[in-house]
């Protein structure tokens, strides 16, 4: 069947459909990782954002239900061009097109993503519409004059846990986590056992989780409205701030949250999102950027030293540098694509956070260690 895409600026895209018969509206960004599909398709960041992907054919390897960074996927839609016949993979559970269908998620094959990409580089990030179902170019034009975007909405309410959890992930990583011992002074003097963190769910990524877990962490996952005063009472030795989707300004309640635990003085570590809920707890603002950064090949570099990562990236929004107060913060990375701020340390309290995503999935393992400097930062040094 005839998929139809449409972009605000009335550009008007047919191609082949897959996955559900439907019609969605979303703002359309490009993501230029090579492989990972799944991973990026499932991330919660994602949503209310419809991927356009640079790589030009996937769906090869199917669905691996392992590989799922949330429980669906979270995008609005999938823009590719080339959708793979056969799936090749022993352990595939199924084809991507019938994953997206029974998640009521549209696709649209056959597009010159090479050109699209081009216009969302160099005019930025447009909303759009896609039918799957027949809807006419108008209607869909439509649709996506009347929506209101992203922009100051609070989307985290959309993917946020309702309750919160203790997590726990295959045998292997609840074991380091139960017998895994960190140093670590109670008050009382400096004892062995395993660390507490506290995780807040913006939208927070399993892998992230892994990483946790795996420096022996017993990791309990709280809902984005949590207050600091809750996360407080259960003590934690660390507390983490995750990824998640939207603009940082559509969650004030976040903010305030987040400014009463770096008042606590427990380390806090915060990645993508949570960076620009610690930037703005700070008293920053933070500022749309043209066409976000999406994909696994992104370099930063550490400007206390000068090393450079390449790193995994998805956000539309970051950080005005000029905002924050230099007596109080350190800038720790910088975007050697577009010289953006990627990352930031309290000079006075145990408070870091990066841009980027240091447990990757899909992605470069250069910044994995990142997760180890917020436990050395627990156990009484500092921190990157």
């Amino acid at each position: 069947m005839t998929a139809i895409l449409v972009l605000e600026d009335g550009t008007i895209i047919e191609g082949k459909a897959f996955g559900a018969e439907t019609d969605a509206v979303f703002e359309l960004v490009f993501n230029t990782s090579m492989t990972g599909y799944q991973e990026i398709l499932t991330d919660p960041s994602y949503r209310g954002q419809g991927v356009l992907f640079t790589v030009s054919h996937i769906g090869n390897v199917g669905i691996n239900l392992e590989d799922d960074e949330s429980a669906k996927p979270q995008v609005s839609a999938a823009v590719i061009r080339s959708l793979s016949p056969l799936v090749s993979n022993w352990r595939s559970a199924l084809s991507l097109s019938d994953w997206l269908k029974q998640n009521g998620v549209p696709g649209i094959s056959g597009v010159d993503t090479r050109w699209l990409t081009r216009k969302l580089r160099d005019g930025g990030t447009q909303k759009a519409a896609l039918s799957t179902k027949g809807t006419s170019a108008e209607a869909l034009l439509n649709m996506v004059h009347a929506w209101s975007g992203l922009d100051g909405r609070d989307m985290v309410k959309e993917v946020t846990c309702e309750e919160t959890y203790h997590w726990v992930d295959d045998d292997g990583k609840k074991w380091i986590a139960d017998h895994r011992q960190s140093t670590i002074n109670d008050g009382k003097g400096m004892v062995n056992r395993p660390l507490s963190i506290v995780a807040y769910d913006f939208g927070i990524k399993e892998n992230i989780l892994r990483h946790l877990s795996s420096y022996g962490a017993n990791v309990t996952v709280v809902p984005a409205d949590t207050t600091a005063e809750e996360v407080l009472a259960l003590k934690p030795d660390g507390i983490f701030l995750s990824n998640g989707p939207g603009d940082p300004a559509g969650l004030p309640y976040a903010v305030e949250a987040v400014s009463g635990l770096i008042e606590s003085g427990v380390p806090v570590f915060g990645i993508c999102l949570g960076h620009q809920l610690i930037g703005r707890a700070l008293g920053a603002d933070t500022h749309r950027l043209k066409f976000g950064h999406h994909g696994g090949n992104h370099p930063v570099q550490y400007l206390p030293n000068g090393e450079i990562l390449i790193t995994a990236q998805n956000h539309n929004y970051c950080v005005t540098e000029g905002d924050l107060n230099k007596d109080e913060v350190e800038i720790t990375y910088k975007s050697l694509n577009d010289d953006s701020l990627e990352g930031l340390r309290m000079k006075n309290k145990p408070v870091f956070s990066v841009q980027f995503h240091p447990e990757a999935a899909p992605g470069p393992h250069d910044a994995h260690d990142i997760f180890g400097d917020f436990f050395k930062m627990i156990e009484g040094n500092d921190g990157k």
